[in-house]
């Protein structure tokens, strides 16, 4: 899919009165917003999309203020008044769990309030084999409530609380629920203290990047099947990006085997009647997005395949020899996109940030590229997701920097965010 964004003009953010509780500077005279591409549909299949409000909030104003360069600071003051828009270039990684609980339903209509033009489902199965939207199979300990219910007795591992010795440790999985009793549950922002005597102290253990605000007493956090998933972000005029998790159970489970488990999720989407074009099936196993390819050729063309590989040594992203498939391999077997992690498609050259030889690699070989995860690495930016950037990645308007190269010089086609309202104001004032 050679364009992933398609906008859709929404009401201004002044007007908003959304249930984030943000709101978007005022246009200012004389300062025009940008005019929609009349290329990019509105909505979702089934006709117009409803007029979801988007709006930016404070966030991206706040980075702004930080922004070293002073030609791009500049240059993203100046929109500091145009109308915040759908757009495909801002994808919602799990909804919005910056500050939602992740997966959720108020996760993802937060996103598309942000203007968030693609939602991501992570997609795993419960016991009885349906499938529900999730990270991963067995993060319920962290994600949900179920430590403080009656199903914690159903867990894998059950709760263990810290001693001076060892850590609290807990497991439990989707497949260890039917959906009915998953359907109990609610969730939560995830994380976990591992030095909790207790379950409620072990439950407390937010990061300190994100906040309760939304998830507090079990206010917020509405657990959503696949197929639900489906219909809300369709009802919200965004469009999709289920990612295919690994089974943490031996497969197959109860007679799935994995072709079917990556077919069902396909199938959930045809039952839907959404067009192929409008969803980008992930998964991190090559070996999914073959299947994909071969079985659903219309949806696999716009698969993308998740690298995953620096976990696999001898990989190393800098060293072309090291990668098995190569970028022409990978484009010779149909893979049209890679989904990789920031990192490995910058790095510092003196005191500018350069693409990558990966993301080099991959544009000479015809492959797309989509980056993750902004806003994941809390305040400032730091670790995992900036390690290629030690020294140009070390304050807030440095995550409006990093993503400024993404865009023009690494020509992602979009960057997942846990708070897709900085992504959605970039793309708009850049034009994505």
């Amino acid at each position: 899919m050679r364009a992933l964004h398609w906008a859709v003009a929404a009401a201004s953010a002044v007007a908003v009165a959304a249930a984030l509780g943000l709101s978007a500077a005022a246009p200012s005279a004389g300062a025009p917003a940008p005019s929609p591409d009349p290329s990019r549909r509105p909505g979702s299949s089934g006709g117009p999309a409803p007029a979801t409000p988007v709006t930016y909030g404070p966030r991206p104003f706040f980075l702004m203020d930080g922004v070293r360069s002073r030609a791009l600071r500049s240059r993203l003051e100046a929109c500091a008044g145009q109308v915040a828009t759908r757009t495909d270039w801002s994808i919602g990684h799990r909804g919005a769990p910056l500050m939602f609980p992740e997966h959720t339903k108020e996760s993802y209509v937060a996103a598309a309030r942000m203007g968030a033009g693609i939602i991501e489902c992570d997609v795993t199965f419960t016991k009885d084999k349906q499938l529900v939207c999730r990270h991963a199979q067995c993060d319920l300990h962290t994600s949900t409530n179920i430590l403080a219910t009656a199903l914690a007795a159903k867990c894998t591992t059950p709760f263990s609380p810290a001693t001076n010795s060892t850590a609290a440790t807990a497991s439990c999985c989707a497949s260890d629920l039917t959906l009915a009793e998953f359907r109990t549950l609610t969730g939560k922002m995830d994380g976990a203290d591992e030095s909790a005597t207790t379950v409620e102290a072990y439950m407390a253990g937010t990061p300190a990047s994100r906040t309760d605000l939304y998830a507090s007493g079990g206010a917020t956090g509405t657990l959503l099947t696949h197929a639900e998933s489906i219909r809300l972000i369709r009802s919200l005029g965004a469009r999709f990006t289920p990612e295919l998790k690994p089974p943490a159970v031996a497969m197959p489970f109860r007679g799935l085997t994995q072709a079917a488990y990556a077919q069902a999720l396909i199938d959930e989407y045809k039952a839907a009647g959404v067009p192929p074009e409008e969803v980008r099936p992930q998964s991190f196993a090559l070996d999914d997005v073959r299947y994909w390819l071969s079985a659903e050729p219309r949806f696999g063309r716009q698969a993308i395949y998740l690298d995953g590989r620096y976990n696999e040594p001898p990989f190393n992203h800098t060293r072309p020899p090291s990668w098995a498939p190569s970028m022409d391999e990978l484009s010779a077997a149909g893979v049209r996109t890679l989904g990789s992690p920031l990192w490995m498609l910058l790095r510092e050259e003196g005191d500018a940030i350069r693409p990558s030889v990966y993301a080099t690699a991959a544009a000479a070989a015809g492959i797309d590229l989509i980056a993750w995860t902004l806003e994941r690495s809390g305040s400032p930016p730091a670790g995992w997701y900036f390690q290629t950037l030690p020294r140009l990645a070390q304050t807030d308007g440095d995550v409006l920097t990093v993503l400024d190269v993404l865009a023009q010089q690494v020509r992602v086609r979009g960057v997942f965010s846990d708070w897709p309202a900085t992504t959605t104001y970039y793309a708009n004032c850049m034009g994505l």
